[in-house]
């Protein structure tokens, strides 16, 4: 309403917009901050033609450019400007990473496979890592970690995510009510499950369920590379009905020639070369030579845990990669039936009763919302400050006593009264 006029002055190179009015109170910056920013950024004017030359048609770049971000936040004040680039289109932004839902649709009775394009704020990812999914859920931002299962060097810059369902899940089942045209953000990819520079000459990858992501992505970047060594692919599903990339894994194997994959079903006694869970002599036969290879792992915890033994009684341990996105079992402790005290969470003024579970479980029965993202102890998204008290980390039952320290939320349990920053 400040900003009445605008005018478009030439330029040498483009043109600009500027307002004819300064806003008479200047600490009411905002439209004309938006105002600047929808002139400048959004829809540059192409540069002046001779006199009666026809008018190139204006369009508008995939994703604004923001050289004088610095200047349009402060003119944007409190809010940013990305909170008004949003309202354009929900992909535009400087900063944050967002994407554009393109499909979704199931492999297998349990999944969902959801493709995504990404903002220009995408810079890709190495084979392996993983990235931070948030969606609104009943009006609430929810994040979980998810491993893209593209090639890193896929061409059309989409992103492939394939999910377990859990049904009693809070963001899996959700993922299938996407549509295209959806937004949802993403984080930067993360995580130092990643195959060397150097790719090594032998590869044995072992996944379980969902688990293939990370290492199909793999495979996929290896082929898309011309790797010339060998790789074997090990994977768990519960029957034939489950699994995952079925038709893609069979072309594969047959138009690459160091390439085996071997399929195990741990439910069915028949279809595949394996049966059975994971067990010394399946590795054997999947890949004699695994000796010599770097061996990556993904899957449910039984299936990482049978492989590591084998490798660390083997002499081998220094061989194995492991990506794990289960939550954590929870160590042996002395006392188990010993639950007592309060947690106190400061900035809330919050009290509640100590009931055992992980201090994210008990802050958010407490009505409160933490950031979170994983809620296994990988992201690091809910790290917070313990003022005082003791808790213990499901993942190794060790106790920590420190005040005044970083602890997570999700696979830290109280010991006793706690005090929170929350």
């Amino acid at each position: 309403p400040e900003c009445t006029s605008v005018r478009v002055v030439p330029g040498t190179r483009s043109d600009l917009a500027v307002c004819d009015r300064w806003p008479v109170d200047r600490s009411r910056r905002l439209p004309y901050g938006f105002c600047v920013q929808l002139f400048t950024q959004l829809w540059p004017l192409p540069n002046h033609e001779p006199t009666g030359a026809t008018v190139p048609t204006i369009t508008a770049p995939r994703r604004p450019r923001l050289p004088g971000r610095p200047l349009l936040d402060l003119l944007a004040w409190p809010h940013g400007i990305d909170r008004y680039l949003e309202l354009l289109d929900p992909r535009w932004t400087s900063r944050e990473v967002r994407a554009r839902v393109t499909a979704v649709h199931s492999q297998t009775p349990d999944t969902v496979t959801v493709t995504l394009r990404p903002n220009d704020a995408w810079t890709g990812f190495e084979a392996g890592q993983f990235l931070r999914l948030t969606v609104e859920v009943d009006g609430v931002r929810r994040t979980r970690c998810y491993s893209p299962a593209n090639s890193a060097a896929r061409r059309d810059g989409l992103i492939e995510l394939t999910a377990k369902v859990h049904d009693h899940g809070t963001v899996s089942p959700r993922l299938r009510d996407l549509r295209p045209g959806t937004v949802v953000t993403l984080s930067p990819p993360e995580g130092a499950f990643t195959l060397p520079t150097e790719r090594p000459a032998e590869l044995v990858l072992v996944s379980g369920g969902s688990g293939i992501t990370p290492v199909l992505s793999m495979l996929r970047t290896l082929a898309d590379e011309g790797y010339r060594g060998s790789v074997t692919l090990l994977h768990y599903s519960l029957d034939a009905r489950h699994v995952l990339y079925r038709h893609e894994l069979a072309a594969l194997d047959r138009a690459l020639p160091g390439v085996r994959i071997v399929h195990a079903y741990t439910d069915q006694d028949r279809g595949a070369e394996l049966h059975g869970c994971f067990e010394p002599d399946h590795l054997r036969t999947a890949a004699p030579r695994y000796a010599e290879a770097e061996i990556y792992v993904c899957g449910p915890n039984p299936l990482i845990d049978a492989v590591r033994d084998l490798l660390q009684a083997e002499g081998l341990s220094d061989h194995l990669h492991v990506e794990q996105f289960a939550p954590p079992l929870p160590a042996p402790v002395d006392d188990p039936d010993a639950v007592s005290g309060d947690l106190v969470f400061v900035r809330s003024g919050s009290r509640a009763a100590n009931t055992g579970a992980t201090l994210l479980d008990q802050a958010e029965a407490a009505g409160l919302t933490p950031d979170s993202g994983c809620r296994m102890g990988i992201c690091h998204t809910c790290t917070t400050r313990k003022v005082s008290g003791a808790t213990r980390d499901l993942r190794t039952g060790e106790l920590h006593t420190a005040p005044d320290c970083d602890i997570q939320l999700c696979v830290n349990v109280p010991v006793g009264d706690v005090e929170l920053l929350v």
